[in-house]
Formats: C-alpha cells, structure tokens, sequence
C-alpha cells in the first residue's frame, strides 16, 4: 500500500470480483467519512476528481458491472489518478477463493452479471480472469474468504482509520405530546424532574437558556439522573464502536419539549463535548425558533 502525505486527500478505488465484499468495504469507509460513489461510468470519474478537489476523503466503487467496465480501461483511470496531485491513491481489492464467491451466489439466488444466462461457475471463472490484471495493479489486497461482515469492518478500519474508528452521536429532545421520535437508541422521560413552564419568568423561555437550566438542575433529583445518564452513554460509547456501530443516538422527552428535555440534552452534550466526543444537536420542537 502506498504512503499517503498529509496534505494530500485519500482516494480509495475499491474493486474486485462480484461477491468478494466491494459494497460491504464501500459501506465502511463511508461511515469512516468517505464520500463514496458506486458504479459510474468510468468515463465521468476523472472530470468528477479534478472538478472537487476533494475537500473530503473519496471512495470509489468499481467493477465488471460498470457500463464501460474493462480491465484496460480501469488500468487507464488509475493511471490518470496517479497524475492527480492533489490526492493519495489507493487500490483496494477484495478477494475470496472460487469455491467461497460460488456458495455466496448460491446463497443470495443471483444470476452472476458476467453470465446471466448461463451458471454461476462460468460467471466466477470468467470474472476471475477478467480482474486479474487489476489484482496485479492493487496496492492492497484483501482477501475475505475466512471473514465475516465484523471482521471484514475492523480490517477496513486498521487500515483507513488507524487512530479508531468515529462513532456519531447524536441528542434530540421531543415533546410526549407529539410522539417519540423514530430510529432512536435510547429514550430518557424527563417529566419528574421540576417544570420551568409554571414560572412566569420562564415560560417563554427554553432550555438553552441558562436560567432555565439553572432552575431545572435545582431539582434534588437532577444530579443523581444527569451523572447515571452520562455514565451511561460513556459506557456505551466505546461498546458501540468495538460492535461497529456508527451511530449513536439519544433522546430526551419532556411534556412540552422546551424546557427540560432541552436542558438535558443541551447539558449532556456539553459534558461529552468536553471529554473530546463529537456531539450533533436536535430540539424537535425548537425547530422553527433555531
């Protein structure tokens, strides 16, 4: 694999033969921040390089399926991706053995895309021998015959996020009265705690406001629920990760969601802040006053 400089962005062609892991490796990089492309035309990738500098990490997914697919053609793109010098290449390829992409096909029902009419057999053997001057070229070569879709994760990420792989977090909060929100890990029912609505001075207020906050926390159980909360989703954290998750997200729900499902998430999210997390922020209810 070649040595990439800092100053330049990484540009990973993933290629290899149907079913060896192509998708599931494009999949990877970009919950690691990748932007990634699958199966254009070879023709549009090099004008699509140039034109966006790549103000973000690419990830480019190839093979016999592309339209204009060839192993010259393919052979020519790189070549012109190595004159770019504004980016670090890097061809990926995944492999497997025969008999492991045969029984992989077998398991899914697929016809193989290199001989739709004909069996599975001579669609693995033609691509085999197909890829194999782009198997030659690859800076590294993967083979994923012994791995599952975990393993195959953490091998992604030794190599293109030594330094650990980011985990997004996210906090919302939400009123009960208009539901819990979909596609959340965690919810949190804030309505014990004291309720700045009932004061005057408040009620027009929310959670992001620190008098609010302050009046929330003065709440004898607030303390003892905010550090369990944090402690947590700090335990949480890194247990997500070592499964290869990529996200996290965590809601909090109040009666009106302004004022105490607000400063909880607020607060939270300041606290991990500090400890270094990378935190995104959602007031449902807030939506139009943000």
């Amino acid at each position: 694999m070649q040595k990439r400089s800092d100053s330049l962005m990484p540009l990973v062609l993933v290629t290899g033969p149907s079913g060896a892991g192509r998708s599931s490796a494009i999949n990877v990089l970009e919950d690691l921040g990748f932007e990634a492309i699958d199966n254009l035309p070879l023709r549009l990738l090099p004008r699509l390089v140039l034109t966006d500098r790549l103000e973000s990490p690419m990830a480019l997914g190839l093979d016999s399926r592309n339209r204009d697919f060839t192993p010259e053609a393919l052979l020519d793109l790189i070549a012109v991706f190595e004159g770019y010098h504004h980016v670090a290449l890097t061809v990926l390829y995944l492999d497997a053995r025969p008999d492991v992409l045969l029984r992989r096909y077998s398991e899914t029902r697929r016809r193989h895309p290199l001989a739709p009419a004909e069996t599975p057999e001579i669609g693995v053997s033609r691509e085999l021998d197909l890829m194999r001057p782009i198997r030659d070229r690859a800076d590294m070569l993967l083979d994923t015959s012994d791995l599952n879709v975990h393993q195959l994760k953490a091998e992604i990420e030794h190599w293109f996020a030594p330094d650990g792989r980011s985990l997004a977090l996210s906090l919302q909060s939400f009123s009960y009265k208009r539901g819990i929100p979909h596609s959340v890990d965690m919810v949190f029912d804030c309505r014990f705690l004291t309720n700045p609505y009932w004061q005057e001075g408040l009620r027009g207020l929310d959670g992001r406001d620190p008098a609010v906050q302050a009046h929330v926390k003065t709440d004898p159980r607030y303390s003892d629920f905010f550090d369990r909360v944090l402690g947590l989703t700090e335990l949480l954290l890194p247990a997500y990760r070592e499964e290869g998750k990529s996200h996290l997200s965590i809601a909090f729900g109040c009666t009106g969601g302004q004022h105490r499902s607000v400063t909880l998430a607020e607060t939270l999210a300041k606290a991990l802040a500090e400890g270094g997390q990378q935190v995104s922020i959602r007031h449902r209810e807030l939506q139009g006053q943000q």
